[in-house]
Parts: C-alpha cells; sequence; structure tokens
C-alpha cells in the first residue's frame, strides 16, 4: 500500500443524534475493514430539524435532517454523509448523488406502549377509544386513523430516548408511540417494542416511509475516490428497492410531511437475465384517514432505471384512481396559514376509498 493510501483522511457528514453516531459507526467499521490504511473523522453536524425541538416536523418542510449536511458536502467540508434513507428529499443539490444505499435494517414501524400500563396492552387493537398515540409523523397518524378511528394522536418530539421517556411519563397523556424499528434495533430498545406493523397486520397495520430502515451514503458528484470505497457497503437489492420507493415519492411530489407509505419485496427467483421481480405496494391516504387509494406492481428489476420505472409507473396509477387530489388538498392545508397538525383532525367515520 502507496503511503498516500496510508495517509488518505474520509471525513463523515452526519447528525448529531446517538442512533446517527451510532449509525456512522457501524459503517465506519466495515469500510475501516476493507481500507486500514484510511482514517475516517467524524463531523457531528447539527441540523434544522434538530436546533428546532418545538415546532411540528410537517411546519419545518423538506431537508429539515439534511440542508446543513449537504451544505458541509458541497463546500467539501466533509466526503460523504451518512443519512437515514427516509430523511433524504427525493432530489439532491446540484454536484451532490446517492452513491450507495446499505443494507436495510427492519423497516416496519412499531409499537411501544407507555410502562405506566405495564403488560395490559400487546396491540394497538387492544386499546380503548380515546387513547393518546405519540408520533410526529402525518403518515403515521393518517394510516392509524384509517384503521383505528377511536384514538387520538398527539405530536411527540425528540430523539429514541427522549421520545421513550415522554412515553413512559405519568405527567403526560401517552398511551403509546410509534417509531421505527430499525433505530431500536441498531440501539437495542428491542425489549420496549410490542407490535410489529406491516401491510398485514391483523386489526390494520401501516405501509412504512420511503427508505425506511436503509441508510443514504450522498457524496459529491464525480468524486470516484468515495464512490468507489463505499462499493464495499452497498446493498444491490436494498438500493433497487430503495430507487423504486423514492421514484414513486418523487413523482407524486411528496415528502415526509404527507401520508405516503410503501411496502417492496423481493419475490423468489431469478429471471434468465439475472433480475428479479419486485413487488411495491404503495398508500394514499387522507389526514382524516378517511379517504385512500391503494396500490401495488410487480415488474422485473436488473438495474436502477428499472427500480426507477417501477416507481413511477405505481405513482400514476395511483394518481390516475385519486391519490392527487388527496395530495393536493394536504398541500393546500400545508400552504395556508394553519399548518398540518396531528391533533387538528378528529375521525369517527369509516374510512373508504379515494375515487
Amino acid at each position: 500500500m502507496s503511503a498516500e493510501s496510508q495517509e488518505q483522511v474520509i471525513r463523515i457528514g452526519t447528525r448529531r443524534s446517538a442512533l446517527a453516531l451510532k449509525q456512522v459507526d457501524l459503517i465506519m467499521a466495515e469500510l475501516s475493514a476493507v481500507h486500514p490504511g484510511a482514517k475516517f473523522e467524524v463531523h457531528p453536524i447539527a441540523t434544522m430539524g434538530d436546533k428546532d425541538k418545538v415546532t411540528p416536523l410537517p411546519q419545518l418542510g423538506k431537508g429539515l435532517w439534511t440542508n446543513e449536511l449537504e451544505a458541509a458536502l458541497v463546500q467539501k467540508e466533509v466526503d460523504f454523509i451518512v443519512h437515514c434513507l427516509k430523511d433524504m428529499p427525493t432530489s439532491v443539490p446540484a454536484g451532490c448523488l446517492l452513491g450507495c444505499v446499505t443494507k436495510r435494517e427492519d423497516p416496519r414501524d412499531v409499537v411501544i406502549f407507555s410502562a405506566r400500563h405495564g403488560d395490559k396492552y400487546k396491540k394497538l387493537a387492544d386499546l380503548p377509544a380515546g387513547s393518546v398515540v405519540g408520533t410526529s409523523s402525518v403518515r403515521r397518524a393518517a394510516q392509524l386513523r384509517r384503521w383505528y378511528p377511536g384514538l387520538e394522536f398527539k405530536d411527540v418530539r425528540g430523539n429514541i430516548e427522549t421520545r421513550l421517556q415522554k412515553c413512559d411519563d405519568e405527567k403526560l397523556v401517552y398511551d403509546c408511540i410509534i417509531l421505527a424499528a430499525a433505530g431500536l434495533h441498531r440501539m437495542n430498545y428491542n425489549a420496549r417494542i410490542a407490535q410489529y406493523l406491516e401491510s398485514g397486520t391483523e386489526g390494520g397495520g401501516m405501509l412504512h416511509a420511503v427508505g425506511q430502515g436503509a441508510l443514504g451514503l450522498e457524496v459529491r458528484e464525480n468524486d470516484e475516490r468515495i464512490l468507489s470505497m463505499l462499493k464495499v457497503v452497498e446493498d444491490t437489492p436494498t438500493m433497487m428497492a430503495g430507487f423504486a420507493e423514492r421514484s414513486l415519492l418523487r413523482t407524486l411530489e411528496g415528502g415526509c410531511s404527507v401520508p405516503i407509505g410503501v411496502e417492496t419485496t423481493w419475490l423468489d427467483g431469478e429471471e434468465e437475465d439475472g433480475g428479479r421481480k419486485l413487488k411495491i405496494v404503495a398508500t394514499v391516504v387522507s389526514l382524516d384517514g378517511k379517504r385512500f387509494v391503494d396500490g401495488e406492481m410487480v415488474q422485473e428489476v436488473a438495474s436502477l432505471a428499472q427500480a426507477d420505472s417501477l416507481g413511477k409507473k405505481l405513482a400514476q396509477d395511483l394518481v390516475d384512481r385519486g391519490a392527487q387530489k388527496i395530495l393536493d388538498e394536504i398541500n393546500k392545508v400545508r400552504a395556508g396559514p394553519g399548518a398540518v397538525k396531528l391533533g387538528d383532525v378528529t375521525v369517527n367515520a369509516t374510512a373508504t376509498p379515494a375515487v
């Protein structure tokens, strides 16, 4: 190995939370094993979402977890960024590139009951009407309103530890909170998980956020040195599934504050040309959970371009069946003087498909 390669310093941009730093540690461990001559430096950066602990997330808009990090990347203060893929807007700044997606952790959402309930409840369906669910996600709240119209929703902000503390605080009103399984797994909080939510969950489930469970590594465009280095942590099936999900979201012009859920599954078997069939399921739900459009497609995917195409096709199918009307109404509320708030909607009716 040359002296030059032995002395190279790779600067990694990340958010400052304990989970973000844990995720960087996981990436560094894999990279160091293959590139022992590289020195990795972690550069924690506070984003707008980190700094503002009060404003509901839907009011902060896109890029709340990424803008400051991407500015550092463009200015060559860091060499690549480790993002939660679900936090990345579907369009990156000029000169930047989603260069790598890692193997996916469990992408599902989960239910955590307040410690004050002990073992009284095992699943959401056990909660009585009027119970309060803590979440900062309109996607989660909208989907759960569809299946559990008797529940109430209250915003809850903070990192994993803070949200768990708020959930257990007897002075607060939370009966449970909804979090991503991936973060809890990475931080060893598996024991707090009472129920996993997915499309087939009995009593009513949930489709996860686009990219949830995977890490996205953002680089400068044409930085072949870093792109080549990151290949060791790239997981092609996850990257293709992530591209399909992000294409769907981009086509629908949604973001983390719009109730769009997805679920992707690789089907068994391989085609003659080396491709496999990818199934993508998606839903668009009104804020009150009363109207929704569900869809799914299966297509052979052997490249990122084909994955992108699959996402676009399903998005157009959803639009053709009424999803755009739901999204237009949501965006109208977001653009008005009264921003979207989780507790603003009370649901007392059964959900019906949008037409």
